[in-house]
């Protein structure tokens, strides 16, 4: 995993192409890289973002910004209602006992 300007890019070897290609994986919009080495290989990210960056100025268009803080799940209703009661039992909000409970999850 590389980082650059806060996006963040995912990269995999092609055996048969005998390169790598990687793409940003913290935003919907696609950005692609590639590079024969790592070091071209970090060189192609960082360039991608850039360009991107300056493509959306040209346009006059914010670039999408990573990770925003937003999280949309789908639920059955079964565990919807797990959820409810769940956070209704810590006493708090459901984003506040979501928000928790995933951080913990996650560390």
């Amino acid at each position: 995993m590389m980082e650059y300007k806060g996006y963040l890019g995912h990269a995999e070897f092609d055996d048969e192409a005998n390169s790598f290609h990687g793409e940003v994986i913290n935003i919907r919009d696609v950005i692609t890289f590639q590079g024969k080495s790592v070091d071209e290989l970090r060189q192609a990210f960082e360039d991608s973002v850039a360009d991107y960056l300056a493509f959306c100025a040209e346009r006059g268009e914010e670039p999408e910004q990573p990770f925003s803080g937003r999280f949309t799940i789908q639920l059955s209703p079964g565990q919807h209602r797990q959820v409810i009661m769940a956070a209704e039992r810590a006493r708090k909000g459901v984003a506040v006992w979501a928000a928790e409970t995933l951080a913990q999850a996650a560390s």
